[in-house]
């Protein structure tokens, strides 16, 4: 008679245990909250976008566990293919995606502030739609440009950082001539020679049309 008690003790002991587990199962979803796997930028230009980035985080992490313990879904890794799982995957897919897009911009951003760009030149790639190629290119043109002084005539035999990176320039297009910075008779027949191809006035000086036309 002991025997049956004790036997039936156990399963009753069991099923409670079983019971416990389930429930603790049901509401202990490992892993739950998500995690970036890159560095982003939390300085980021435009902070409403990181606001937003953290409540898109908050209401999946949210709904994550809603499903597990509400449904006993899980959304991440679900079990089967019933309607109720698969609508549950889809609005946790969307809901992914509007974390992903906002996560996607502050990652693009800490990686261009890796490279020495501040906010401003961050948000003028973004609002231009230009990439830094392009931009540390205009950066370089602008910085070229700006050696450059109109109200001085170029001398014969003058050298010059400006003349060493028109000569550059000219000899990557094609014309040959010593890149020594100093302005003389090959470098001048070398800027006649492209103002004439670009009908510019051809007189083998620099002015700002042929430093647009040359470095454009």
């Amino acid at each position: 008679m002991k025997q049956i008690i004790i036997i039936l003790l156990l399963i009753i002991a069991f099923f409670i245990g079983y019971g416990k587990y389930n429930q603790y199962k049901r509401y202990t979803s490992s892993e739950v909250n998500y995690k970036v796997d890159k560095k982003i930028d939390l300085e980021y230009h435009n902070q409403e976008l990181v606001i937003k980035y953290y409540k898109a985080i908050e209401d999946l992490n949210s709904f994550v566990m809603l499903q597990w313990t509400a449904n006993d879904i899980d959304v991440r890794t679900p079990k089967d293919d019933a309607t109720k799982t698969k609508d549950a995957v889809y609005s946790y897919a969307d809901k992914l995606a509007i974390v992903k897009y906002f996560e996607n911009k502050l990652k693009k951003a800490a990686l261009l502030k890796e490279k020495g760009l501040s906010n401003e030149e961050i948000k003028f790639l973004e609002d231009t739609g230009s990439n830094l190629k392009n931009h540390q290119k205009k950066i370089a043109l602008n910085k070229i440009k700006s050696l450059f002084d109109a109200s001085k005539t170029m001398r014969y035999g003058e050298k010059s950082p400006l003349i060493f990176e028109v000569q550059k320039k000219l000899t990557s297009q094609g014309y040959y001539l010593a890149n020594d910075g100093i302005f003389k008779k090959e470098t001048m027949t070398a800027i006649k020679s492209f103002e004439e191809k670009n009908e510019l006035f051809a007189d083998g000086y620099l002015d700002v049309l042929t430093l647009d036309a040359l470095f454009k």
